[in-house]
């Protein structure tokens, strides 16, 4: 399965994209969780929401990986 078929393709969310977007507060790497249409940073314990295919990049927006959904 090439990256453009993968799950981030089914959410709406361009592989591309991922690719260049790094965390607002560590600027490490971001993954994907499809199950949570969330973008995870691992280093900071925060998961950005993607909403209508647009990744929310605001800390203030993000849950941390700590908390009980």
């Amino acid at each position: 399965m090439s990256p453009s078929e993968g799950p981030a393709r089914r959410a709406g969310i361009d592989p591309r994209l991922l690719e260049i977007l790094v965390c607002p507060v560590t600027h490490g790497p971001l993954e994907f969780d499809p199950e949570r249409n969330e973008l995870v940073s691992k280093k900071a314990g925060l998961a950005y929401p993607i909403r209508d295919g647009i990744p929310i990049m605001l800390p203030g927006e993000a849950r941390r990986l700590d908390d009980v959904p």
